[in-house]
C-alpha cells in the first residue's frame, strides 16, 4: 500500500470509530476511568522522557484526575537525597486533569539518574477553594543517562508510525533489544489529531506491550507534516513539550522543536520541514506559516553548527521528516505555487522539500555533515553522496507490516573508533536490510 492509500484508509477507520484488532490484542484498558467515589487511579501512564539533553530532561505522563505532578530524582538507585521537581515553573505550579510535564534542569552531562514520578490529587472549586486530597506515586524507580561528550554514541530512529500500534509495538521491542542512548522519532507519529486524548494514546499510553517504552530511553522529536494537522496537533506541546526555555534564545523562541545535542562522538541536529503543502494551498485556508518557519531555522542552524560541542564532534547527523533531496524529476519538490499542482509531477504533495534543501543543505555541507536521515515517503531508500552534495540521505520506511513492498525500519547508528556505523533494521523480516559506514569528519 502506498503512502497516500495508507493515509486514506487510516483516516476512514478513525472517522468510523473502528478499533483495529491489534489494539485489542495489545491489552488496551481504560486506565483513566474513575470509581464510583471519583477517586480512581491518578497516574494513568508510565513516564515518557522527552527532549534528551546534557543538562536537562523532560518527563511527561498522563493522569486521570485534577493533579499537580512531580519527579523525585537522584544519582542514587535508592533515591537517597532525591530532589523533588514539580510540574510548572515559578509563581504557580501547573495543575490539570490530563497530562503532567516536568522540566528537570541542572543535571550533569553523561550521568545516570534515577527517578520516580508522582502526583498530588487536587480538589479545585475556585481560586479560594483548593485542596490536596492525597497523592499517588509510581512504585517503579526508572533511570536514564544524560547526553554529553562522555555519553555512549548510540541512537535509533523511527518514523511514520501514524498511530499504527501493531507496528509501534514491534518497533519498541527492537529498540529495547538494541538499547540505544536515545531515540529520534522522525515525524508523523500521528495522523490528524483533534483531541488531547488521542495524543495521549499515541505518545503516553499507547496500546503496546512496553508501556514504559520511553521511561528509560530518552526521545527526541522531529515533527512531520501530520503532526501539525488537527486542532490538538496545533498545540502538540500540551503532550510533547518544547525544548527547555533555557535552550532557546529570544530570537529562536518559537523554534521549540529544533535540537542540537552532543552524544559521545556524534552531534545530532534536528530540523522541522513542517507541512508538505504550500501555505497558499486553499486546503489549509491560509492558516499555516511553514514558509517563514523554515527560513527562521537557518539562523538557528548556523548558530547550532558553530557551538563548540557540535563543531568538534567527529560525526554530524541531521534529522528531518521530509527528504531534502530527490533526483526523480517527476517527484513534486514542495514549492509548486500556488496550490502544489503541476502536470509534470506525479502528485500534489511534496515528495521532498527543495526549499529546505536550498536553505539548509549548504550549511550542512559546509559543516561536513555526513548523513541526513529523513522519512515521509513510507519507502526505505539510500541516496549516496554526490560531487555537489557530500552528505548522504537515508529515508526511513513506512508503517505497514504486511502490505506492499515497503516495510517499517529502525535505523541504528553507533560509533566504533573513528567510524560511524549505520544499520537499517527491517522490522517486517527481522533482518538487517543495509549497513553503511562513515569516516570521521
Amino acid at each position: 500500500m502506498d503512502r497516500r492509500e495508507f493515509l486514506k484508509s487510516s483516516a476512514a477507520l478513525t472517522a468510523a470509530g473502528v478499533v483495529a484488532p491489534e489494539m485489542l490484542a495489545a491489552g488496551q484498558t481504560d486506565m483513566g476511568a474513575h470509581g464510583a467515589d471519583g477517586e480512581g487511579r491518578l497516574l494513568t501512564s508510565a513516564p515518557m522522557l522527552q527532549n534528551y539533553a546534557s543538562d536537562s530532561i523532560g518527563v511527561a505522563f498522563a493522569v486521570g484526575d485534577m493533579a499537580n505532578g512531580y519527579v523525585l530524582i537522584s544519582e542514587s538507585p535508592d533515591l537517597a537525597g532525591a530532589r523533588k521537581v514539580k510540574c510548572g515553573g515559578f509563581r504557580v505550579t501547573e495543575m490539570n486533569d490530563t497530562v503532567q510535564q516536568i522540566r528537570v534542569t541542572g543535571l550533569k552531562p553523561a550521568t545516570r539518574y534515577y527517578y520516580r514520578i508522582g502526583a498530588d490529587r487536587i480538589r479545585y472549586k475556585g481560586g479560594y477553594s483548593m485542596k490536596v486530597t492525597g497523592h499517588e506515586e509510581d512504585p517503579h524507580v526508572y533511570s536514564f543517562v544524560t547526553a554529553g561528550k562522555g555519553a555512549e554514541g548510540h541512537f535509533c530512529v523511527i518514523n511514520d508510525t501514524h498511530a499504527h500500534f501493531d507496528t509501534f509495538d514491534r518497533l519498541t521491542e527492537k529498540i529495547a533489544a538494541l538499547a540505544p542512548s536515545c531515540v529520534i522519532w522522525n515525524g508523523d507519529a500521528s495522523n490528524c489529531e483533534e483531541t488531547i486524548d488521542s495524543q495521549v494514546r499515541i505518545f503516553l499510553d499507547p496500546p503496546i506491550a512496553r508501556k514504559d517504552y520511553a521511561a528509560g530511553i530518552p526521545y527526541l522529536f522531529a515533527p512531520g507534516n501530520h503532526d501539525s494537522r488537527g486542532m490538538a496537533n496545533r498545540h502538540l506541546e500540551q503532550v510533547w513539550m518544547f525544548r527547555q526555555p533555557e535552550e532557546r534564545t529570544a530570537r529562536d523562541w518559537d523554534l521549540g522543536r529544533n535540537f542540537a545535542v552532543r552524544m559521545g562522538d556524534i552531534a545530532l541536529i534536528g530540523l522541522d520541514t513542517a507541512e508538505d503543502k504550500l501555505d497558499t494551498n486553499p486546503l489549509f485556508a491560509g492558516l499555516f506559516n511553514s514558509g517563514e518557519y523554515r527560513k527562521a531555522q537557518v539562523a538557528w542552524l548556523q548558530g547550532a553548527l558553530r557551538r563548540k560541542e557540535i563543531a568538534s564532534a567527529p560525526f554530524l547527523v541531521a534529522f528531518c521528516h521530509i527528504p531534502i533531496f530527490d533526483d526523480d524529476p517527476t517527484h513534486n519538490p514542495g514549492d509548486v505555487a500556488p496550490a502544489d499542482k503541476d502536470p509534470q509531477y506525479s502528485a500534489d504533495f511534496a515528495y521532498w522539500q527543495r526549499t529546505c534543501g536550498e536553505l539548509w543543505g549548504p550549511l550542512l555541507q559546509k559543516a561536513r555533515c555526513q548523513l541526513v536521515i529523513t522519512a515521509h515517503m513510507h519507502a526505505y531508500r539510500f541516496d549516496a553522496p554526490a560531487r555537489d552534495r557530500k552528505w548522504a540521505q537515508l529515508v526511513g520506511g513506512g508503517p505497514d507490516l504486511v502490505k506492499g513492498d515497503g516495510f517499517p525500519t529502525v535505523i541504528e547508528g553507533f560509533t566504533e573508533g573513528r567510524t560511524l556505523r549505520i544499520r537499517v533494521h527491517n522490522i517486517r523480516t527481522g533482518a538487517i536490510q543495509d549497513e553503511f559506514r562513515f569516516d570521521a569528519r
